[in-house]
């Protein structure tokens, strides 16, 4: 039974619509929540694949929060065994930094609902294949990542170019969240917090519309993620070429 290791940083922000697929499958999921246990140790070695979620925290924290960096040396460890890593959002971001990528803040923070464009590559994909060339996704992010050299880009936003991209095989980041389903985005737009950060972002829509736009889209939206993320499962136990990563200028 394939062990499925998760990196966790806040309660707020889990597997979503991911994990009912995972476990459908039969895999075991492992989690490893880093806002209740932030100093965990991160041993890869016995997992087939590997997902990091978002969080509100971004990768120039990591002096700051030693996880930050634990797990970029485990992304960078699952990379070099050649096993499935899916990185979304902050995930993505992390495995940008660890393939030399640089994170930034973006010009405009995207909080809502988006079109999301896939390249010429994206459409070619195979993990990607579900998504329509352009659909609205959903988002919650003010940093992006750079497309890491050798990496090919795979999506993009007009408020953001760099959304999407894979690195060999089975090395993913998205930006945007496909895990969402009307509860978990409810569910972010009545925390405090986050509710906070909408409200100081300067974005002319408000929580009420993203609301009302969450039920134009979810099911749409939900129907093509669970089919990239199916794609995504299909590579965990697969055999696959190991990797020389750069050097590690992001330690």
């Amino acid at each position: 039974m394939p062990r499925l290791l998760v990196f966790q940083h806040v309660a707020a922000e889990p597997l979503g619509t991911l994990d009912p697929l995972i476990r459908q499958r039969g895999h075991r999921i492992r989690f490893k929540n880093f806002e209740r246990h932030p100093d965990a140790q991160l041993n890869v070695d016995r997992y087939r694949g590997l997902i990091v979620l978002g969080g509100p925290m971004n990768v120039e924290d990591h002096p700051q929060r030693p996880h930050l960096r634990n797990e970029m040396i485990a992304i960078e460890r699952m990379l070099e065994q050649g096993k499935p890593v899916l990185g979304i959002c902050l995930g993505a971001q992390l495995l940008a930094h660890v393939l030399g990528a640089p994170v930034r803040r973006n010009e405009v923070p995207e909080i809502g609902w988006y079109p999301l464009q896939k390249t010429a590559e994206g459409v070619a994909d195979p993990v990607l294949a579900p998504l329509q060339a352009e659909t609205p996704v959903f988002q919650w992010h003010g940093c992006r990542f750079d497309i890491p050299d050798g990496a090919t880009h795979l999506a993009r936003s007009a408020q953001c170019e760099q959304q999407a991209f894979r690195y060999g095989d089975n090395a993913y980041g998205f930006q945007f969240h496909l895990e969402m389903d009307e509860r978990l985005v409810e569910r972010w737009l009545a925390n405090p917090a986050y509710r906070e950060e909408l409200a100081g972002s300067g974005l002319p829509h408000d929580a009420d519309a993203i609301r009302a736009q969450t039920r134009q889209h979810i099911a749409s939206m939900q129907q093509q993620a669970n089919a990239v993320f199916e794609n995504f499962l299909d590579l965990v136990g697969r055999p696959q070429r190991r990797f020389t990563l750069p050097s590690r200028e992001w330690a």
